[in-house]
């Protein structure tokens, strides 16, 4: 069975999908705040993202059903790098190889679409399926934040992972064949 990843552009009306997603435990436990987003600030958020030329935000669809959400931030041409971060919302679909799929196509995107050499991102320690899902996919660990951002009151440490263009083109048949095999349609 093929399941089929597509990344779209938000629209409106994701709006609301976002807010209960962003305020979801599932979600917000990984995020660096874990408040409760009120309207007013998701509506402030949600009107700052619109596509501009130091971001990017996509609607993760798995057989086009919406499950989570990437992201690109400060893409910074002169320097040729950018920040990203994804989530997935529903649970039902972690295990099934979405956030591999997701990080490749992400990780393609910034080197081939946008031309940029280095992509990096921050993940908290504890959120140790990501940072390990990075580094299968060539990410080196760069830093560790200590006590960098505070969750339920207590501060945590972060790992800082980056990823050069030269790097990937070592990784990527290799994951490419993971993901064929796993049923995803991965260009050659």
């Amino acid at each position: 069975m093929t399941t089929t990843v597509r990344m779209r552009d938000i629209a409106d009306e994701d709006r609301e999908r976002l807010l209960e997603w962003r305020n979801s435990p599932a979600v917000s436990a990984y995020m660096y705040s874990d408040h409760l987003i009120s309207r007013e600030e998701h509506d402030r958020w949600f009107d700052s993202i619109r596509p501009r030329g130091d971001r990017r935000y996509w609607i993760i669809e798995v057989d086009g059903a919406p499950v989570g959400l990437a992201n690109l931030s400060d893409i910074d041409r002169a320097n040729g790098r950018c920040a990203w971060a994804y989530y997935l919302a529903d649970p039902s679909i972690r295990g099934l190889g979405v956030g591999s799929y997701v990080e490749f196509w992400v990780i393609e995107h910034v080197f081939g679409v946008l031309g940029l050499t280095k992509l990096w991102c921050e993940v908290l320690l504890s959120n140790e399926a990501v940072w390990k899902l990075h580094e299968a996919h060539g990410f080196k660990r760069e830093a560790l934040f200590r006590e960098h951002v505070f969750k339920n009151g207590a501060p945590v440490d972060v790992v800082g992972l980056g990823l050069l263009a030269r790097d990937w083109a070592e990784k990527r048949q290799a994951m490419a064949a993971k993901l064929r095999a796993k049923g995803y349609e991965i260009p050659a």
